[in-house]
């Protein structure tokens, strides 16, 4: 009730009257039952845009300590639950494999469910390597995925100063079908899986294809050098 009060009445008239995006594709995604939409990462309003211009309910799993915080993060807390998101522990080993449960069970009942299999957004707009977490959801949860470009959706200054995307897209590309490898736990066949995924992604982005880790590239940036203090002496 909420999703569709908050979907309705507040996300999707801001973004098609503010942002004015357009879509292309949205038949892809199928009809009904359980689905992955996997794609790149660029901002923010990636979560946003999304749920608000496809007709299907959309589930996107968020880091489990947003549904448990205090002060002014818990409206944030609230509205995640409110709208029936999902956490997921990124703690990594057991936490976290136990963590996707709740996002088993969305698409065990026919749900949608929106992942990025880089992990985090692109800091330089290209397209970086997959973590296999889009295949194990996919072929543990016997459902296909559908492949998602985004473009253009980054944030700048608008009126006042708030924040707007100007012309954002969304391709939305044809149902990659795993269901030949649904059996596997094979950490080759995650590793193929991703990469087929990840394929299909650039194709309807066109970015340029980065074959390492977004927080690795990140991590291998230059320190910015650190300001001179006015009226400082050379030594």
């Amino acid at each position: 009730m909420l999703y569709a009060l908050f979907k309705y009445l507040l996300f999707r008239p801001v973004c098609m009257v503010v942002f004015r995006p357009w879509v292309e594709g949205e038949e892809n995604i199928p009809e009904t039952g359980g689905v992955i939409l996997a794609g790149n990462h660029l901002s923010a309003g990636d979560t946003v845009l999304l749920p608000a211009v496809i007709t299907r309910r959309m589930t996107f799993p968020a880091k489990a300590e947003l549904f448990h915080q205090k002060g002014l993060g818990a409206v944030v807390s609230w509205f995640l639950k409110a709208v029936g998101q999902v956490p997921m522990d990124r703690s990594g080993g057991r936490a976290s494999a136990d963590g996707l449960r709740p996002v088993y069970e969305v698409l065990e009942n026919g749900g949608v469910v929106g992942i990025f299999p880089e992990g985090t957004r692109s800091h330089d707009g290209r397209l970086y390597r997959g973590r296999t977490g889009v295949a194990r959801l996919a072929l543990g949860a016997r459902v296909p995925v559908v492949p998602v470009g985004f473009s253009d959706t980054q944030f700048v200054r608008g009126p006042f100063g708030i924040p707007v995307m100007k012309r954002p897209g969304v391709r939305i590309g044809k149902p990659l079908d795993f269901s030949a490898s649904f059996a596997s736990t094979d950490s080759a066949v995650y590793r193929q899986v991703t990469d087929a995924v990840m394929a299909a992604i650039q194709e309807l982005t066109g970015q340029e294809y980065v074959a390492v880790y977004s927080n690795s590239a990140r991590a291998q940036l230059p320190t910015p050098a650190p300001e001179a203090t006015p009226g400082a002496e050379k030594a």
